[in-house]
């Protein structure tokens, strides 16, 4: 049996508008975060993302969470090993809003 691989965002069908709306750079800098008379402080809350894989399927990764614009590479960790033959992991954390 032969595995099929499939592209990072090939079945990504969340709607665009609401993903950057938790995603405002704003919103993702705690010393940027201002009371607004017509914006209520929402609570902010740490959210983890792990990537383990191959180094180059982890750097590929990065790359296109920072082409779409969700974090930068420099905001994710050095490459660390696992312990398992080719296979590294990183690790970025990150505060976000909630409701």
């Amino acid at each position: 049996m032969m595995a099929q691989e499939e592209k990072f965002g090939d079945h990504q069908n969340f709607p665009q508008g609401q993903f950057q709306e938790n995603l405002n750079s704003e919103d993702l800098d705690a010393a940027n975060l201002k009371p607004s008379p017509e914006k209520p402080l929402r609570k902010r809350e740490p959210i983890k993302h792990l990537l383990i894989g191959s180094p180059k399927a982890v750097t590929s990764t990065i790359h296109l969470l920072q082409m779409i614009g969700y974090a930068n590479v420099g905001d994710w960790s050095p490459l660390q090993l696992t312990g398992n033959p080719d296979e590294v992991m990183s690790i970025l954390i990150r505060q976000i809003s909630v409701s």
